[in-house]
């Protein structure tokens, strides 16, 4: 729960105490720490020399104008992954591969000469060398390649990019001038941004950031790129410099009408190419930080397509309801109704089936016991046991019923037995659990017990005689 989906720990101790379990941190721990022994190792890359091609050259980007340009390898060598196994990393002496950094995810593409194409799946820098991953080297290392990148995902990426400085504007628009970004991630397939807040942002203020932002889209800002600014100078030109961002001299800042930032990322050349951006989800990631994730260009429009197909479905449903939205709310109108109907009638059912049961006690060990197999779901089943231990000492009752091919155990014992007997609910659906392949917990007076085998419920019912 807590690695794979991020579920609070302490929210499971809490589950586990109202359940009468309680947690092994210990045991958590311990298991958390292989856990991370195991992503680190995974992660782990163990490279050996590199193998110069052609000493003392310079490797230049040429990302920003170029996507596909004639190239020579520099140097390369071998890596062994634990990941991915045996990689190869490669460096050029001019390349169009943007590698990864400022949150923009590294470009994709190949290495193509006259007998040959070699796939790029990956870029990164490191000390100062743009790298390219691939699963095999060429052929003929000191050949001549036309390395070129994978336009349609550089594009989506460069949307999203250029959406996150939008994004970046409108959230100090609508939030306040505290906002400061915290972290991003620019993928082909969505954005993410991360930014300082002290609370949940409302769906009302989702929608003028929302309408703040594809404003800027529709008015099509076009670029306006300085790649040799000053930091001062930019700094003086209203540009936005990231909080523990290390900058040079030199900087490259990004400008798209009122939204100026200091970016060495890839953009759209006018904002009118982003298309839309929607806003898909809204949640804390710590103590002051809050995260949207969204999306633009071709995944917008295929949200929109799915949304308009969906509405169809609902309509057609509906049977071609005109107003789809009034047809629903009288369908959850009148599930109400029926619910508070099935309410009332489980209610007189239970108080019928009281009426039968209070004369069915028996006498066991000094016990007043009463085991019965009922129709009834799991609230009106604790009313029951409920009512019916109510004014009588040294009460104890076994209840089982069955539902959607599922077995339900309650058990319910009067503080008198659990104080002077030391007689606990919650240990007694745990052991019947058994029978019906399931199990359970709760109070020491009231628990219950879930399973998958409700032909096992009669066996349980008998099994209390022995237990007790």
């Amino acid at each position: 729960l807590y690695d794979t989906f991020g579920f609070p720990i302490d929210l499971t101790a809490l589950i586990l105490s109202e359940k009468g379990y309680e947690l092994d941190e210990a045991g958590f721990e311990a298991a958390l720490q292989k856990q991370k022994d195991r992503s680190r190792a995974a992660a782990q890359i163990s490279a050996g020399d590199w193998q110069i091609l052609i000493p003392d050259t310079e490797e230049i980007f040429v990302g920003y104008d170029e996507k596909t340009v004639v190239a020579k390898i520099t140097r390369y060598r071998k890596v062994e992954s634990k990941k991915d196994g045996e990689l190869y990393q490669i460096v050029l002496d001019k390349t169009p591969f943007y590698p990864e950094g400022g949150g923009q995810v590294g470009d994709k593409g190949v290495l193509k000469s006259a007998n040959e194409t070699v796939a790029v799946f990956n870029t990164k820098k490191e000390n100062n060398l743009i790298i390219h991953f691939t699963k095999q080297l060429p052929t003929n290392l000191e050949g001549t390649f036309e390395a070129s990148i994978n336009k349609d995902l550089q594009e989506q990426s460069a949307s999203n990019h250029t959406a996150t400085h939008l994004l970046h504007q409108a959230l100090r628009h609508v939030l306040g001038t505290h906002v400061e970004q915290k972290g991003s991630l620019v993928q082909p397939k969505n954005l993410r941004f991360d930014f300082s807040h002290f609370a949940k942002v409302t769906a009302e203020e989702i929608k003028q950031i929302e309408d703040f932002v594809n404003t800027r889209i529709f008015e099509n800002h076009l670029l306006e790129e300085d790649r040799n600014n000053t930091y001062d100078n930019a700094i003086a030109q209203g540009a936005i410099a990231l909080f523990g961002e290390k900058y040079g001299d030199a900087v490259r800042s990004i400008k798209f009408g009122d939204s100026m930032e200091l970016c060495g990322g890839i953009h759209v050349p006018s904002t009118a190419s982003i298309w839309h951006l929607k806003i898909v989800n809204e949640s804390a990631v710590a103590a002051g930080i809050r995260r949207i994730e969204a999306i633009t260009s071709d995944a917008a429009k295929a949200y929109f397509s799915n949304q308009a197909a969906t509405l169809e479905e609902v309509k057609a449903s509906l049977k071609n309801a005109k107003e789809p939205v009034k047809a629903i709310t009288a369908l959850q109108d009148e599930n109400t109704a029926l619910k508070k109907q099935v309410e009332q009638l489980l209610k007189e059912k239970a108080g019928n089936l009281k009426e039968t049961l209070v004369n069915s006690f028996e006498t066991v060990d000094g016990i007043q016991l009463l085991t019965q197999k009922v129709d009834l779901d799991a609230a009106s089943i604790k009313d029951l046991c409920f009512d019916l231990g109510n004014g009588k000492e040294d009460v104890f009752i076994l209840i089982g019923s069955e539902a959607k091919g599922k077995a339900l155990l309650s058990c319910y014992i009067s503080k008198e037995l659990v104080t002077t007997k030391d007689l606990n609910a919650g240990k007694v659906v745990r052991e019947l659990g058994k029978h019906i392949q399931g199990g359970g917990g709760g109070q020491a007076f009231f628990a219950t017990a879930g399973g998958r085998n409700p032909a096992g419920l009669n066996a349980a019912l008998e099994a209390v005689r022995e237990l007790l």
